[in-house]
């Protein structure tokens, strides 16, 4: 079998430039320049749930080969970035671990060598890049597997890169990487974006990775010296994991046995797999604890973060970013190389379960050049307290929502136990009040944090707040009681719990006085 598609002499990369919006095509080493030139906008074969494992890939790629070459400044020619890269795989001169298709006994890219080189009790054929990658779908309604029967090279790298470094368990001989806390868990990331392309992003994180290398091998136990890198070089025959010590502290790893076969007809090439006895990396006992640059991990527990079907929700993204529970991961950590104005910090993460994934989720939250500040001197005392504040005022003003809503559905009971239709009901309706405030919470705190005058600034957003909650009601009063009297009786039940409610010093009192002072200016006017 001849080597076919070489990554790291053929443009096999689609891209669009950041000049003219342009498609070019580039060869890794070529995509490595255009990187460090911020050149690079967006790449067309990328898929939502694809981007961290490829920026990862790209990022910990690039540190490896320069840490290996004794630099700390990216390489600025194609010839050298190419010859770092195969330096990386001595034994392999002729570039086949770059290559998708290559002996079987050899390692092609993100694909481990065969003992013996035999595939032919290799029962599982997969025919469409997208049918190897990792998504499960609701009974493929979702999104549709199977659709790439025309695959490009790079849908199959992307695939490749997204299968073997962020799957999970899926039943027996299939396991997952060792970057997760469990076999059921996911692979979240956060990190902060600079002002800029996707290039932008690669060099900070590059820098930061190089910078921290050394803390990194201390924290976990990992090799300072001779780790094993790029894990696809090393031979598999399903049956003896890899011992997580023998790794270098940015190890690329697998996690299936997964093969690349030149097709005679379309498709041009195809996947073939087969399951294993064990995980390639030994690493159970981790709990996901790996130094993964992106990582989040919780302290008390001990393990990495795993995320649910919410999401980043605005209350775990405030914990990550100001709050104490999490250990921040290197990439998430703000240098004063970042720049002060149009920082992001963003989450990613795909939601898995038993035998299906729960969503793809991504979350951007804008970082103001004041909160950057207390973020680059790491004071967020300050930022913690106001972002607790205000996700307790949230749950208070939802809960006084909710029992409104409970009385409305409950025809204007003046009892507190509502009816399970009723209590269904109201947490139907009052589900848009919380979405709306996640959507602009970081906003909003932002705003606080900017303003010479925070205390007025926030008393602005409870009112708004409590603004949006009336309206989410009185909006409900059409799936309310609607006849005669007990329409009215209902409706004026809702409204009286709920102005009562906000009314109360006891749940918000900075709000309760304003809304009292409101009503009096009201009556004087």
């Amino acid at each position: 079998m001849t080597l076919l598609y070489n990554l790291l002499d053929e443009p096999l990369i689609r891209t669009r430039l950041v000049a003219d919006g342009q498609p070019r095509s580039f060869s890794l080493p070529g995509l490595f320049v255009a990187l460090g030139h911020d050149a690079v906008r967006d790449f067309p074969a990328l898929r939502p749930h694809q981007r961290h494992p490829w920026h990862a890939f790209l990022v910990q790629l690039a540190a490896i080969a320069l840490h290996r070459a004794g630099q700390s400044e990216l390489f600025d020619s194609e010839a050298t970035w190419k010859q770092a890269l195969l330096d990386l795989t001595p034994e392999h001169p002729d570039g086949a671990a770059w290559c998708l298709i290559a002996p079987h006994d050899r390692p092609a890219f993100m694909q481990a060598p065969v003992p013996g080189g035999k595939i032919d009790d290799w029962k599982n054929t997969l025919r469409a890049a997208d049918e190897l990658d990792m998504l499960v779908t609701s009974k493929n309604h979702d999104l549709k597997s199977a659709r790439m029967r025309h695959a490009e090279p790079d849908d199959w790298v992307m695939a490749l890169i997204s299968i073997q470094t962020q799957e999970g368990f899926l039943g027996a001989g299939n396991y997952g990487i060792s970057r997760m806390n469990g076999g059921f868990a996911s692979r979240p990331a956060i990190g902060v974006v600079p002002k800029g392309h996707w290039g932008q992003r690669w060099a900070r994180d590059v820098r930061a990775l190089l910078t921290n290398r050394e803390a990194i091998v201390d924290q976990q136990g990992l090799k300072a010296v001779g780790g094993l890198s790029l894990v696809w070089l090393q031979p598999w025959d399903g049956e003896a994991s890899l011992p997580f010590c023998a790794l270098d502290p940015w190890y690329i790893e697998i996690c299936r046995r997964i093969r690349l076969v030149s097709g005679v007809e379309i498709p041009a090439a195809y996947a073939i797999a087969t399951g294993s006895k064990v995980a390639r990396i030994d690493a159970k006992s981790r709990n996901g604890l790996t130094g993964d640059p992106w990582m989040p991990i919780d302290i008390a527990a001990e393990k990495a973060l795993t995320i649910n079907a919410e999401g980043f929700h605005y209350r775990l993204a405030a914990e990550l970013l100001f709050g104490n529970k999490f250990y921040r991961p290197v990439a998430q950590i703000i240098s004063a190389d970042d720049g002060a104005h149009g920082l992001v910090v963003l989450t990613q993460g795909v939601t898995r379960g038993q035998g299906k994934t729960e969503g793809y989720h991504e979350r951007r939250v804008p970082i103001s050049p004041k909160v950057c500040r207390f973020m680059l001197q790491q004071h967020t005392d300050l930022l913690a307290k106001v972002a607790s504040e205000r996700v307790s005022a949230i749950s208070q003003v939802r809960s006084v929502l909710w029992t409104a809503l409970a009385a409305l559905f409950d025809k204007g009971s003046a009892k507190d136990k509502f009816s399970d239709s009723a209590k269904n009901k109201a947490s139907d309706f009052s589900k848009p009040f919380e979405q709306s405030e996640d959507a602009r919470f970081f906003i909003a705190l932002n705003e606080e944090i900017e303003s010479n005058q925070p205390d007025e600034q926030r008393l602005k957003w409870l009112s708004s707040m409590a603004d949006v909650a009336e309206a989410i009601l009185k909006h409900a009063f059409t799936a309310g009681p609607q006849c005669g009297e007990q329409r009215y009786r209902a409706q004026a039940a809702a409204l009286s719990r709920f102005h009562s409610g906000l009314r109360n010093p006891k749940t918000l009192p900075d709000l309760a006085n304003h809304l009292r002072q409101r009503s009096i200016e009201k009556e004087l006017s």
